[in-house]
């Protein structure tokens, strides 16, 4: 039996193409005082702090330790950090709060995207003697999985511009989620392919931001019914690019989707949003992304975290079970699964 862990607080800061008012430590000071606040507690309170950053996104060495000013240096704290979305920093965190001595942690991520050329840093994530040196993009290994796709018959083009154009518009309710527009599928099919079969629509909108959530043992809040990650081959030719094993598998040791009402899902790219819904045995009453997703703003290395925060959002807002997905590497590589449920 694991103690229950409930999301206490939660706060982002908006999504935007360029930050040059923030570095890493006031981020992460705002959005940690902010998640403290919701929360209703002090940062003494924290028994455990973890972050999610990448060095190579941030394009400077130990930028996590940089950022650790914004927590405070005094007193000294028990902390931790992944080279990962801040989403396995909460997974950490859950983790740390099963041990028994700490009952309330803190998880936080942040990223900038606009300070260099992401594609290149995930390039350099490739397999280092196959598929690094042949400079291949993420982009074009996400037109290799949609190419799949649509020679399977399994989906069309027509229906990446559906979930283009639902999760965009769903955006304008959202004033964090970036870029917000209200664009009808037959204008976004007109538009010329970029990667064929993909459209730059397609492609999530990078954007700079940062993120934290609160973890308590107890309520009150959204519970986390189950959390797991699983992870698929790192050579995309080793896998079935029209399915994810890992997400299903994730989702299966989380608790599964049964009675899930909103699912946030991490999309870097349209197709996989047809990808994960199917892995993840949505129904078709699920609301997929209501938030806007990661086709309107994605952070790297906080878009995760914020789709946990944005489920624990639907919760709040009257959601019985709401599911938050996270993913890393190509293709859908690495996946996590979060449920929660309301507090009973």
């Amino acid at each position: 039996m694991s103690r229950p862990v409930h999301i206490a607080g939660f706060y982002q800061l908006p999504n935007v193409l360029r930050n040059d008012r923030q570095d890493e430590a006031e981020m992460v000071q705002a959005v940690t005082a902010g998640a403290l606040a919701d929360a209703g507690m002090s940062r003494k309170d924290v028994g455990f702090t973890c972050s999610g950053s990448n060095d190579y996104n941030m394009g400077r060495p130990f930028s996590f330790a940089m950022a650790l000013d914004g927590l405070g240096a005094w007193p000294p704290i028990r902390e931790s950090h992944v080279e990962m979305d801040g989403a396995w920093a909460l997974y950490e965190a859950w983790v740390r709060l099963q041990h028994g001595d700490v009952d309330i942690a803190l998880a936080y991520a942040f990223g900038m995207s606009s300070l260099g050329p992401v594609d290149r840093v995930h390039t350099l994530e490739l397999d280092p003697y196959y598929l690094a040196p042949l400079g291949i993009d993420p982009t074009s290994l996400a037109a290799m999985q949609a190419r799949a796709l649509i020679d399977s018959g399994k989906a069309t083009e027509d229906d990446f511009a559906q979930v283009v154009a639902r999760n965009l518009r769903s955006a304008k309710d959202n004033p964090n989620a970036g870029v917000a527009q209200d664009l009808d599928v037959d204008e976004l099919l007109a538009r010329p392919h970029t990667h064929n079969p993909l459209r730059a629509h397609d492609r999530a909108i990078h954007t700079d931001g940062a993120a934290a959530i609160v973890l308590r043992v107890g309520g009150p809040g959204p519970r986390i019914r189950g959390i797991a990650h699983c992870i698929d081959p790192h050579q995309p030719g080793y896998r079935d690019l029209k399915i994810s094993n890992s997400t299903t598998l994730a989702a299966k040791a989380a608790g599964g989707s049964k009675g899930v009402e909103v699912a946030e899902l991490y999309t870097p790219y349209s197709p996989q949003e047809l990808i994960l819904t199917e892995a993840l045995g949505l129904q078709s009453q699920v609301s997929i992304n209501p938030s806007g997703g990661t086709l309107a703003a994605l952070t790297p290395m906080v878009a995760g975290l914020i789709r946990i925060g944005e489920a624990a959002r639907a919760v709040n807002a009257g959601a019985s079970v709401a599911l938050a997905h996270a993913t890393a590497g190509p293709c859908l590589q690495h996946n996590l699964v979060c449920v929660l449920e309301a507090d009973q």
